[in-house]
């Protein structure tokens, strides 16, 4: 079957699904296979409980309806039907990648352009060779701007990305201690997230660049870009009021535009919302709407009142980079007596030891008054200071913390995600 047919298809359903317990009536179930399930094993249920089609690669089962659809492989027809699909699309695709920040920045540059364009993007963080295809699938011939966030723990990866969506506007939020197992250490993230910006120059596309970043600035002399920064020179001079209060507050234009967010960490996904804004020509009461209405609630820099407690919960992943931040952030706005519960750092291979060593070093060398670290990499560094808690279970911490209730103080939650380090929000 060419893909002609197969997107014929694909019009004809409501949409495609890839997961059997989310299914709707009308739509177009893909079976997807992983090393501990395979999907084909559902396909002719979905059928059965209202899907339209279903796409399979094996078969002996194929024959068993004539509305299941064989191909050699689901997962890569899903993606050149996904590239088939994008390249009928209408819609200005942007495309954002980065060691940290890539959610929250497609949230933000979502809820801004979303004041004056039909704007849709990539859902939670479905941003690899899976969630960018069904990213791009659920663009439509309505969708003037399309976000798709890319994801990627090695080179390669980001370029891949960029041929299935094809973006014309790209920016990177930075470049940090990110997947070092996989990218071989810093210089092979620089050079694995640029792969963006590679492509970009390929295809004459709109590279977004921060002129506080460094590495980013030897980006200039490539044509098109829109710049944007503290720096004066930039196109879209921004201002980052870095005091002690909450939200963060940005300055453009000579106004002030206030945010829901917390942790200076942001200052730069909020910028690279403002710019893009400015960009696509946005006013500034429209730019200003999108920034203060965006909202956190997915675990990403939240700010939760419990009882006389301000919890700073930033518990979606973790690295290197970002627990530095996020400590940093912490240490410089906290009003009260301040307690950290940080949970183990993945995928640093080699780096592992040492990077969990520095996280605690840095906290030593801070005021911070408590200190409570959990996981089997913390439980491996080393501190003779009285502050600090080391836990290796979650069961330990948890009887830690019904034993040691907290009060009147300001307590930070991150961790990697496999951590779940939120789950510990009901004993504060």
């Amino acid at each position: 079957m060419n893909l002609k047919q197969l997107h014929d298809y694909f019009k004809d359903s409501s949409g495609v699904v890839t997961d059997s317990r989310e299914l709707t009536q009308d739509s177009f179930f893909i079976s997807l296979k992983g090393e501990n399930f395979d999907g084909n094993q559902f396909a002719k249920m979905a059928l059965e409980s209202g899907a339209k089609y279903a796409l399979v690669d094996r078969p002996e089962i194929a024959k068993e309806n004539n509305r299941l659809i064989l191909v050699n492989d689901t997962t890569q027809t899903l993606q050149e039907l996904a590239q088939y699909h994008r390249k009928s699309l209408k819609a200005k695709i942007i495309a954002i990648t980065g060691s940290n920040g890539k959610t929250t920045t497609k949230e933000l540059i979502k809820s801004v352009l979303s004041q004056k364009f039909k704007t849709q993007a990539t859902k939670g963080n479905f941003n690899n060779h899976i969630g960018v295809p069904l990213t791009l699938l659920n663009f439509d011939e309505n969708t003037d701007i399309g976000i798709v966030e890319m994801g990627a723990n090695h080179q390669k990866e980001i370029d891949f990305l960029c041929q299935l969506a094809q973006p014309e506007i790209g920016l990177i939020t930075n470049f940090g201690e990110a997947h070092l197992e996989g990218f071989g250490g810093l210089e092979g993230v620089i050079k694995g997230k640029c792969e963006l910006y590679e492509y970009l120059s390929e295809t004459k596309g709109i590279i977004i660049l921060n002129t506080d970043d460094l590495i980013q600035k030897k980006w200039q002399f490539y044509s098109p870009h829109f710049t944007f920064g503290e720096n004066t020179e930039a196109e879209c001079h921004l201002e980052y009021l870095k005091r002690k209060s909450l939200p963060l507050t940005i300055r453009t234009e000579g106004k002030n535009i206030k945010s829901q967010l917390y942790g200076e960490y942001n200052y730069t996904n909020l910028g690279m919302a403002i710019a893009l804004g400015k960009f696509f020509g946005l006013t500034f009461e429209q730019i200003k709407l999108g920034i203060s209405c965006y909202k956190p609630n997915n675990n990403r820099s939240q700010i939760i009142q419990r009882g006389s407690n301000t919890i700073i919960l930033d518990a979606y992943n973790a690295n290197p980079t970002s627990m530095r931040a996020s400590i940093n952030s912490f240490e410089n706005n906290r009003k009260k007596r301040g307690v950290v519960i940080l949970g183990d750092m993945f995928e640093l291979g080699k780096y592992t030891e040492e990077a969990h060593q520095k996280v605690l070093n840095q906290l030593i060398s801070t005021d911070i008054d408590e200190i409570l670290l959990l996981g089997i990499h913390f439980f491996g560094t080393n501190s003779q200071d009285s502050r600090v808690q080391l836990f290796k279970s979650d069961a330990e911490i948890r009887s830690y913390l019904i034993d040691h209730p907290f009060s009147e103080s300001e307590i930070l939650l991150k961790g990697s995600r496999g951590m779940s380090i939120e789950k510990l929000l009901k004993y504060l």
